[in-house]
């Protein structure tokens, strides 16, 4: 069954690179990303858990967990981030799951049979500290992700959590947002005493609020 943004993110037990863990207890009060990647000793992948790796101070400073997961065994993980270090200068610096019985693709619909019957594609998952799944991301084996658009959504995730407002196209922190649509204009002002543009009716902006 697919999982989908608004359900909870299913818990379960596994082992990992630092230890088993139960993903519910690890996580805590954190948000958390979970994204599968095909197979160990791979190109695509090799770049991305090294870009994960050197980019993981901007996951830290967010309160965002990161773990990978593929269907290898934590043993060939151990020994491909050998590899991933060599390659692209930066140590492996959180968890990867080992998921040989696929158990933990199959909870999240990571196998997409059209596209492989035995290897996770490039999925995405991100919870909030209620383990609700907050964004969803699918990419094929051959596309490897950005995942500094990761990072940009989790900041609208973030402020959007906090106050009702929404981000428009290409939204970057700091810029410009909208007051969500189903917030009256008797209702903004006391939200957002400070004023805000009246572009069309339906459309307001203001400028983004602190978290």
């Amino acid at each position: 069954m697919a999982v989908r943004i608004g359900d909870t993110a299913p818990d379960f037990t596994a082992d990992t690179t630092e230890g088993t863990i139960n993903f519910h207890e690890w996580l805590g009060d954190s948000w958390g990303v979970l994204f599968s990647h095909p197979k160990d000793f791979t190109p695509v992948c090799t770049t991305e858990l090294g870009y994960v790796a050197k980019i993981k101070p901007e996951f830290d400073k967010r309160n965002v967990k990161v773990i990978a997961l593929s269907v290898d065994p934590v043993d060939s993980h151990e020994k491909w981030a050998a590899d991933i270090e060599e390659t692209q200068g930066a140590a492996i610096n959180y968890p990867m799951i080992g998921d040989p019985d696929r158990s933990i693709a199959d909870l999240y619909d990571m196998i997409h049979p059209n596209a492989s019957d035995t290897l996770t594609v490039r999925s995405v998952f991100v919870v909030g500290p209620d383990k609700k799944v907050k964004l969803t991301i699918t990419y094929p084996a051959a596309t490897g992700r950005n995942f500094d658009e990761i990072l940009r959504v989790i900041d609208s995730l973030q402020l959007t959590a906090g106050y009702k407002v929404a981000t428009p196209a290409n939204w970057q922190e700091g810029e410009d947002v909208i007051i969500g649509s189903a917030v009256s204009d008797d209702e903004a002002k006391e939200l957002f005493p400070q004023g805000w543009t009246t572009v069309k009716p339906y459309l307001r902006t203001l400028p983004q609020p602190n978290k």
